[in-house]
C-alpha cells in the first residue's frame, strides 16, 4: 500500500494558501482517506481532507457543485502528491443539530435541481444494467487470487440479477436524473447556525437521483420500502419532481431505488476488495455484507 503522504500534502497546501504552521488534530481517518482539523498560529482553522483513488477527484466535484449553487464547503486549496489528493477546506465548526428527514429532502431537492455537470461520470441505464456483470468480473479476479473461494451462492445470485437486469433497469433516466451525491446520509449534511452544507462528494456522478434518497437511511439496517415511500413523498412535497414516485422496471419506485442502490453497493464492495483495499484479511467481513445485500437485491427487485 502506498505510503500516506498527508504531511507533504499539507505542507504544499500551507504554502499555496500563505500559511506557515498548523496544528493537526484527527477527526476521522480510514485506510485510504482521512479528515483532520488544522489550527493556524492566528487561531483560525480549516479542514484538511486527503484521499487516494477512487476518492481523488472530490475537489473537482466540490468546485463544480459550488459553481452550480449547491451549498458545499469552500475549498481554499487542493494538491496531489503520489496519487493522493489533499484539500484544505472551510471549517464549518460544530453542527447546530443532527440532520433530519426534512433537512434531507430539502437538500436533495436543491442537489437534484442543479444543472448537470459534464465532468461527472454518467450512470445511465446501460451502466446500471451492467453492475452485476462488473461485480462478477471482480469476483472472478478475487477467485484467481485464491480468495472468495466458497462463494458459489454469491455467483449464483449475481447470475440471476444479470438475467433480470435488462428488464429491471428500465426507468433509470426518469427524473430526477442528474447530480447524485452517492453518500447521501444525515452525517453528510452539516446543519450550522447559518444554514446547511452538503459534504463528501468524492463519488458524485450523474444518474438516477432516487438512489440518493434510497441511501439516506444507510445500509446497516434492513431496507424499509414503506419508510422510503414516505421519504419520496416528502421529497415531492418539498419541490422534488413527482416522477420520483413513478414505477420503474415493473417495480414501485421505492423497491427499484432500494434494490439498485444495494446492487450498486455490492459492486462497490467487490471492487474495493479486489482493487482499492485489496487486503485478504478484510474478505470475511466483505463477504458477509455482500451476501446480505444480494439477498436484499433479489427480494427488492423481485428476481
Amino acid at each position: 500500500m502506498t505510503t500516506n503522504p498527508s504531511a507533504e500534502l499539507l505542507d504544499s497546501l500551507l504554502t499555496a494558501t500563505g500559511q506557515t504552521t498548523a496544528v493537526r488534530a484527527e477527526v476521522r481517518v480510514w485506510s485510504i482517506s482521512g479528515v483532520e482539523r488544522v489550527t493556524f498560529s492566528d487561531g483560525s482553522s480549516a479542514i484538511f481532507k486527503y484521499a487516494k483513488r477512487p476518492f481523488d477527484s472530490e475537489d473537482q466535484a466540490l468546485r463544480l457543485a459550488r459553481t452550480l449553487g449547491i451549498p458545499v464547503p469552500q475549498i481554499h486549496g487542493s494538491a496531489v502528491v503520489d496519487g493522493w489528493l489533499g484539500m484544505l477546506m472551510e471549517d464549518l465548526g460544530p453542527s447546530a443539530r443532527d440532520a433530519d428527514d426534512l433537512d434531507g429532502v430539502a437538500a436533495a431537492v436543491v442537489l437534484h435541481g442543479a444543472r448537470t455537470a459534464a465532468a461527472l461520470p454518467v450512470f445511465d441505464r446501460e451502466r446500471l444494467r451492467t453492475l452485476p456483470v462488473r461485480a462478477l468480473e471482480h469476483l472472478e479476479g478475487l477467485r484467481k487470487a485464491d480468495r472468495w473461494q466458497d462463494t458459489d451462492d454469491v455467483e449464483d445470485a449475481l447470475d440471476k440479477i444479470v438475467r433480470a437486469a435488462d428488464a429491471r433497469s428500465v426507468g433509470a433516466t426518469l427524473a430526477p436524473f442528474g447530480w447524485v451525491h452517492s453518500e447521501f446520509h444525515p452525517t453528510s449534511l452539516h446543519i450550522g447556525e447559518h444554514g446547511w452544507r452538503l459534504l463528501d462528494f468524492a463519488r458524485a456522478f450523474t444518474g438516477p437521483g432516487v438512489l440518493d434518497l434510497a441511501s439516506w437511511y444507510g445500509t446497516i439496517v434492513p431496507p424499509h420500502p414503506l419508510r422510503l415511500r414516505v421519504f419520496l413523498e416528502q421529497y415531492v412535497v418539498a419541490g422534488g419532481t413527482p416522477d420520483a414516485l413513478a414505477p420503474r422496471g415493473g417495480l414501485t419506485a421505492e423497491n427499484w431505488a432500494l434494490g439498485w442502490h444495494r446492487m450498486w453497493a455490492v459492486e462497490w464492495f467487490l471492487e474495493q476488495s479486489v482493487r482499492w483495499i485489496n487486503d485478504p484479511a478484510t474478505d470475511p467481513g466483505y463477504i458477509k455484507v455482500v451476501r446480505r445485500h444480494l439477498t436484499d437485491v433479489l427480494h427488492l427487485l423481485e428476481i
